[in-house]
């Protein structure tokens, strides 16, 4: 069994069985909709909402390593908590609380990575705008992957609506025209 698996599902079932709202994103959810690629890390978004992070960060940390000194106060600045599996493999929990994110929670689906490892997934729309929004080279590379893989199969009017939305907040049109050429097939 892939390591990246098994670490995600580790996370996942302590979430799970805390009922809590989460699903695989980044890396691993690529695997799924668009050119498969290794990965470092399982990437997975938790619903925390604004103001109650604290507490999921600590309970996070109860059962998982902290994969770096200070990993606590780095996820409450940053909203991102660094983590360590039992079997060693890194795990990255983001905390999410926007519509946009919420609205994930409720499209993703499951999937199965390998013989018993079944993952909620972010959808390949929602995958999209993650990896146009974070606009490195590496989420390019993702999102037009994506786009190839999935076709006319992508709720391109979802995508917009959404990526626009968050572009506002950053004042990147530019992420919004550059997804725009991907989604015609054009670079």
């Amino acid at each position: 069994m892939n390591a990246l698996f098994a670490a995600a599902k580790e996370v996942c079932d302590f979430m799970e069985a805390r009922r809590w709202k989460y699903c695989v994103i980044g890396g691993l959810a690529v695997q799924r909709w668009g050119e498969p690629r290794l990965t470092r890390d399982a990437d997975l978004t938790l619903l925390t909402g604004f103001g109650e992070e604290e507490q999921f960060a600590d309970a996070l940390l109860e059962r998982f390593e902290e994969r770096r000194p200070g990993a606590r106060a780095f996820a409450l600045v940053n909203r991102v908590l660094l983590l360590r599996a039992s079997n060693g493999a890194d795990v990255d929990v983001s905390f999410g609380a926007l519509n946009f994110e919420i609205d994930m929670m409720k499209r993703a689906t499951s999937f199965e990575f390998a013989e018993g490892i079944i993952l909620p997934t972010c959808t390949a729309e929602d995958l999209f705008v993650m990896k146009a929004f974070a606009a490195r080279a590496q989420d390019w590379l993702d999102a037009r992957g994506v786009a190839v893989r999935q076709g006319s199969r992508l709720n391109r009017a979802y995508i917009l609506k959404h990526l626009t939305r968050l572009c506002e907040l950053k004042e990147t049109p530019e992420i919004v025209a550059q997804a725009r050429r991907i989604l015609e097939g054009r670079r």
